[in-house]
């Protein structure tokens, strides 16, 4: 069996956390479309460093986001086709299959934080998986029939830019609509091959706007506006 193995850099600040985020997220949940943790392994070096690493299922096929953006990732060496639309679909739906799992089949929910295609794996079969959960949140109950983050209210709510809910940035409370939005950014980006911070997007530009333009305009693309907004770039 071939595996993965992501060891974390302690140097950098977080890191230690985030590698005890993903423990205690990945521990108890299984699914068809979420990475499987094997074993974490925690260790001193020859360096007398601490030494944290994570065993994982290894995913043949990369990131989603090595797919959409090949010239961004040079280190892919193989040629390799475009994703089909059908396949766009197919990762569409695995990531929201996961999502559902996450937010309403574990119990507590729990919330990514960091849903984007560099987080999203691919095997052999280009079925996704999510991954990377070192910033994710498990939801507390509040007794009062609601779910809430165990996030200080102090405390910051990181993620990737353009992904991330504008909200969080001003203190809003960790929530499972949070990944949603996070999903639907990703799936623009799916069928747009544009990532939501393109250099194309200035000037009132939005990645809202821009899809909105060309999949619901024929007449900029001879009526196939809502096709070719797969391909452009």
């Amino acid at each position: 069996m071939m595996v993965a193995i992501k060891v974390f850099s302690l140097n950098i600040r977080g890191a230690s956390k985030s590698f005890l985020s993903e423990c205690e997220s990945l521990r108890s949940i299984r699914h068809r479309n979420l990475i499987k943790i094997i074993t974490s392994y925690v260790s001193i070096d020859s360096q007398v460093n601490d030494f944290k690493a994570l065993v994982l299922d290894l995913m043949p096929n990369g990131s989603l986001d090595s797919w959409l953006h090949p010239v961004e990732n040079q280190q892919q060496q193989q040629q390799q086709s475009p994703l089909s639309l059908i396949q766009r679909l197919n990762v569409a739906i695995d990531v929201a299959d996961a999502l559902e799992y996450l937010h309403h089949s574990c119990q507590p929910p729990v919330v990514h934080c960091d849903l984007k295609p560099s987080n999203v794996l691919l095997d052999d079969d280009v079925n996704a998986r999510v991954g990377d959960f070192g910033l994710a949140k498990i939801l507390m109950n509040n007794n009062s029939n609601l779910w809430q983050s165990s996030t200080t209210s102090t405390e910051i709510i990181k993620g990737t830019i353009g992904y991330v809910p504008p909200e969080y940035g001003f203190g809003s409370e960790v929530s499972t609509m949070g990944d949603v939005y996070s999903y639907g950014i990703l799936v623009l980006e799916l069928l747009t091959g544009k990532r939501p911070v393109d250099e194309s997007f200035k000037d009132g530009m939005t990645m809202r706007k821009f899809v909105k333009s060309y999949a619901f305009s024929g007449e900029n693309h001879g009526g196939h506006g809502s096709i070719n907004v797969l391909t452009r770039r």
